[in-house]
Order: structure tokens, then C-alpha cells, then sequence
């Protein structure tokens, strides 16, 4: 078997190794995001993630960045500045920590991306296999690299388009709790005054009947059966006052 694969490998030309060095492992990652769409292992407010897990470490004349995004929905940016004229060091920090509940509180970017972890895997899956398929078919290379390249990115832009559209259906599926303020609501466990302690309310948000934790600013205890007024979200909560 290995005979039989050193011989037709020997017999490539070099173009054709390269080509084939792009499109075997580009074909396996495709396989795998595939299956784990279809199986549902991808983690987040939505099946297909932007970057699935993109890690960028970049550390240029003493400037060190590092931007991290992985599938479950956390972001990271970490920025560190490092000036060697004894003028110290400068930190920043920003994270973002998206709960997985049902109340998501967080807009969903819904914008096309055309450079995500997807894209580019559909783009080197379809450039290497159609140049291949060109070079094989006595294509000349000037010719079928173009070819391959314009076949991959427009395969690039069918993938982000179809990336875009599901996380479109995703956010129509979620509530948005910001959709709250202004609606009445109706104290099912009491709510201390003075964010003393967090109560509950129940409401009809979006078409469905929802219990949500509360919080009081007023100064009177919101009892069992007031009706309430959401004012503000806080979080996965809301912050309400009593109707008027």
C-alpha cells in the first residue's frame, strides 16, 4: 500500500504536492465543522461561531497582543505594553462573559464576515481540489490557479452569507430581555425595596409567559400580586417600580 502511494506521490509534480498538502488537511477540518454543526457541538448563542476558536499572538518591538475568541461565546482581549525608557507598563484588559441562558442578553452580530475559521477552510478546500482537478485535466497552471482561486472565494462568500443567515434564525429564536422596558408585570415573590434583595415577577414577553428575577429601587416592598412596571435590565434581571 505505502508502495503504491510513494509511487504516485513520486509522480506528482511539485505544484500538484503543494496542492494536495492544502487539500487533504482542509478536508478533514471542513469534515469535522460539518459534523459538528449537524451533531450540535458548536457552543454559543448560535450553531456556526464567527471564528470557532481563532487564537491570534502577535509580539512586535516590545508591543505584545493577544486576541482570543473561542466557540463558547467568551471574549478576550489582553494588550500588553512594555516601554523600555523606564516609562512603565500599560495593561488593559477587557473580557466579556455571554451566559448561556434562556434570556439572551446580549445583541448578536448578525453582519456578514467574510475571514472566519469557516470561509477560509471552504476557501482552500475548493481552491486545491478545482486546481487540482484543472492541472490534472492538462490545464496550464497559470490558468488554473486563477480559476481555483475565484471558485474558492466565491465558495468564501457563500459560506459567510450562509453564516450570517443562521445566526439571523438564531437571534429571531432568543428574547431579547431589553424588550421588557416599558412592560407591565406582576410581582410573584415579593420584592424588597432598595435592592435589598432580588424577587420575581411574571410577564408575557415576545409571545411567551416568562419569570424573571427582579430588584426594587423603591422604597416600599413590591408584595405578591402588585402590578410592576420594568424600568431597566440588569444582566439576566430586571429592575422594576410599581405601576402607577
Amino acid at each position: 500500500m505505502m508502495e503504491r502511494f510513494d509511487i504516485w506521490w513520486n509522480g506528482l509534480s511539485g505544484l500538484l504536492k503543494v496542492l494536495y498538502c492544502i487539500a487533504f488537511p482542509s478536508t478533514m477540518l471542513l469534515i469535522l465543522q460539518t459534523l459538528l454543526a449537524m451533531f450540535g457541538m458548536h457552543h454559543g448563542a448560535h450553531d456556526v461561531s464567527d471564528t470557532s476558536g481563532l487564537d491570534m499572538h502577535t509580539d512586535v518591538g516590545g508591543h505584545n497582543f493577544d486576541i482570543g475568541h473561542d466557540i463558547g461565546g467568551h471574549h478576550g482581549f489582553d494588550i500588553h505594553h512594555d516601554v523600555s525608557g523606564g516609562h512603565g507598563d500599560i495593561d488593559a484588559h477587557h473580557s466579556g462573559d455571554f451566559h448561556d441562558h434562556s434570556i439572551n442578553d446580549n445583541v448578536t452580530d448578525t453582519s456578514m464576515h467574510f475571514f472566519t475559521l469557516q470561509t477560509i477552510v471552504a476557501f482552500l478546500t475548493v481552491f486545491s481540489w478545482s486546481s487540482i482537478v484543472l492541472v490534472g485535466s492538462r490545464v496550464p497552471s497559470l490558468a488554473a490557479l486563477p480559476v481555483g482561486i475565484l471558485l474558492g472565494i466565491g465558495t468564501m462568500a457563500l459560506v459567510a452569507k450562509m453564516v450570517q443567515l443562521s445566526m439571523r434564525l438564531a437571534e429571531n429564536g432568543t428574547v431579547d430581555l431589553r424588550n421588557a422596558i416599558g412592560e407591565s408585570a406582576t410581582v410573584y415573590i415579593p420584592c424588597p425595596p432598595k435592592n435589598q434583595g432580588m424577587g420575581k415577577i411574571t410577564m408575557t414577553l415576545q409571545g411567551q409567559m416568562m419569570e424573571l428575577g427582579a430588584f426594587n429601587e423603591g422604597e416600599e416592598m413590591l408584595k405578591t400580586g402588585t402590578k410592576v412596571v420594568v424600568v431597566d435590565v440588569r444582566g439576566d434581571d430586571v429592575i422594576v417600580e410599581k405601576d402607577a
